[in-house]
This record gives structure tokens, sequence and C-alpha cells, in this order.
């Protein structure tokens, strides 16, 4: 059976050490936030304290990049500085695959549509996406992904509130309340990085340096 605590590119399955370096697999985590009485909200949850690895800490939705991403209908495509900035690390085809991926992992882990229902799955509206940033899970450990950070917001998605199982606690969460139920380290490094371009004006956001975390989550320009 699927470890259903191996598909969060926050780190669920890397656990241990290697015997040799694996390849960082593609996946996506979703930002969705809106504005609330005390600022910025974030749409998060909480993995299992069953996961093996991780347990009871808050992330965004995510997951890796599946082959039949590469196939899925969009209602509209990329905006021109969200696709320029995927594929400053991926083919043009990979760079869509991983938007749709961030829309899909939304859909199955809160019910939460970007776009419109098609059948049992979503025909992603990627025109909403804004892309942060992205971390490599550090080398040596079994399985490792390239994540990338991407945002939308709330206004754009539509739906009630209706988790998998996969994450816990679902919900809008001002930072400093995610960071009561456990922030993990990466996680609150990319959140430094969402409220930092949050406050940009749009000129300055698809301008801005690329940031890539590796290693033991250090921060780095993208070369």
């Amino acid at each position: 059976m699927t470890d259903p605590t191996a598909d969060n590119p926050g780190g669920a399955d890397a656990e241990g050490l290697a015997r040799r370096t694996a390849r960082p697999r593609d996946a996506a985590s979703l930002i969705v936030w809106r504005i609330g009485p005390a600022g910025p909200e974030l749409l998060m949850g909480k993995r299992h304290a069953r996961h093996r690895f991780m347990p009871d800490v808050m992330v965004f939705p995510g997951g890796r990049v599946d082959p039949d991403d590469h196939r899925q209908p969009a209602t509209r495509e990329l905006p021109p500085a969200t696709r320029r900035m995927l594929e400053r690390r991926a083919t043009p085809g990979r760079a869509r695959a991983i938007a749709i991926a961030a829309v899909r992992e939304l859909h199955e882990e809160t019910g939460l549509v970007l776009g419109e229902r098609r059948n049992e799955g979503v025909a992603a509206d990627l025109s909403a996406l804004h892309y942060i940033c992205r971390a490599v899970t550090p080398g040596r450990r079994p399985i490792r992904f390239n994540a990338r950070f991407l945002a939308a917001p709330a206004e754009a998605v539509h739906g009630e509130i209706a988790g998998s199982g996969e994450l816990e606690r679902l919900g809008w969460y001002t930072p400093e309340a995610a960071h009561r139920h456990h922030v993990a380290d990466i996680t609150g490094k990319v959140l430094v990085e969402f409220l930092d371009w949050l406050e940009m004006t749009p000129r300055a956001r698809s301008s801005r340096p690329l940031i890539v975390f590796r290693g033991m989550d250090n921060r780095h320009q993208e070369r």
C-alpha cells in the first residue's frame, strides 16, 4: 500500500540516510491567502501525529508532480511572469505540469477548486498562480523533492473546505497562529518569503531575484 505520508514536499518521507544521493522529484505546494482582521491568513493543515516523519507540523497543501499532470486541461494558462520563473529550472511542459500539480493537490487535500470541476478532477485556472520560491530536500535522503511554492488569492478559489485526511485542522491561520501549532523550519522560511512578496508592488514581484533553499534550508539566489 502506498504510504499516505510520502507525498508531501515538506519532507514526509525523507527519513534516515540513503546509500546514494537520490534525484529530487518535482513537487508543488500552494499558498492560498486572504487578508483578515489581523492581517494575512493562510490556508494550512497539520500533518497527522502518526506520520512517521515530521508529525504534528503545519504545512501548505502540496505534493509531487504526477505523470497525468502533463495532460490535464486548464481554463486559463500561466501568466508570463509565473511561467518564466517556473521555466527557470524546468522545461515549458514540466513547468506547466508543476502548476497543474499545485492546483490538483489543493483540491485533493482541501476540497477547494481553483478553476472548474470536471468529472472527478479540476480544469485549473493557472492565471491565478504566482511564483514564490523553491526548496530542495537535502542530499543523502532516501527521497528528495524539488518543491516549488506557488501562491493564489482566496478569492480565486471556491468550494467548501473538506479535507481528505492527509491534513488535519484545515483552516485559515495567521502566521503567528500557525507557529503556535508548530511550523517546520522550511515552511517557516517559505512563509517569510511569501510575506515579503506580499508587501511588494506588482512590478517588484516580477523583477525580484528568485530564491532557492538548499542543504539544511540554506537560502540562495538562483543562478
